[in-house]
């Protein structure tokens, strides 16, 4: 039987289900634990089963199918959170699930956005390093992203400036080369209109709805390891888990 603690009993269902669909344990049309397994394994009524699948059902996660159950449908359509794919990264050196792919377009040093500067303290047209990637499923892209890093990491990990995956994530990597490590994450979203790039990467049209983000990821001084933008298509839900 699972550990509880001091979360409500359906909010430890809705997480820990959550947390094997999106790491990729439960795949598109799996059929979720029923009610009564549920109210089982965990020792609670079955009232708050239904609770915790209705929760799911509701984050978007999962729907009833008749005389199925209720089954995972909308893997393809998430869209994970920096501090989730930190988080996997750190502990797994992977960043995504078995079913998704990312390809590095470009990897370079260039002149970076005023606000990605301001946090590397760089100086004017002082560049940084830029690694733009999409990330693909079955059903295509699922995101844009680019990191930005400190250009002084072109010596240190110059893998950076590979459009080659880095075995084991970037995060361990940089933590090999000079002892920092990526521990926690800021994070900002906006809803936005796509640009032209957006729209080349995701297959959309320029000016549709995207869900745009903002990262920064930092060590345990506070010092900015990386800074990270990404854009998804609407109707992607975007999931995290909090410990």
């Amino acid at each position: 039987m699972p550990e509880l603690d001091r979360t409500p009993p359906y909010l430890q269902v809705v997480h820990e289900l959550r947390r094997r669909i999106v790491d990729g344990e439960l795949s598109d049309g799996d059929r979720l634990p029923s009610v009564r397994q549920i109210a089982e394994d965990w020792g609670i009524a079955q009232a708050t089963a239904m609770k915790a699948l209705a929760a799911l059902r509701a984050d978007g996660l999962a729907e009833s199918v008749t005389g199925v159950g209720t089954v995972v449908r909308s893997r393809r359509n998430l869209h994970r959170s920096a501090a989730d794919r930190l988080e996997r990264a750190v502990t797994t050196g992977k960043i995504y699930p078995d079913d998704e792919y990312a390809k590095i377009v470009s990897a370079e040093l260039t002149v970076p956005p005023t606000w990605v500067a301001d946090l590397f303290e760089l100086g004017e047209g002082e560049q940084a390093i830029r690694r733009h990637r999409v990330t693909y499923n079955d059903s295509g892209p699922v995101s844009a992203s680019t990191s930005w890093f400190s250009p002084a990491l072109a010596e240190t990990v110059p893998a950076l400036l590979e459009t080659e995956r880095i075995p084991g994530g970037t995060p361990n990597a940089i933590e090999a080369a000079t002892g920092k490590r990526a521990v926690t994450t800021e994070e900002a979203s906006a809803t936005l209109r796509a640009t032209d790039q957006d729209a080349e990467d995701l297959g959309i049209a320029v000016g549709d709805p995207v869900a745009a983000g903002r990262n920064i990821y930092l060590d345990a001084d506070g010092t900015v390891i990386e800074v990270g933008e990404s854009v998804a298509p609407e109707g992607r839900w975007k999931v995290y888990r909090k410990a």
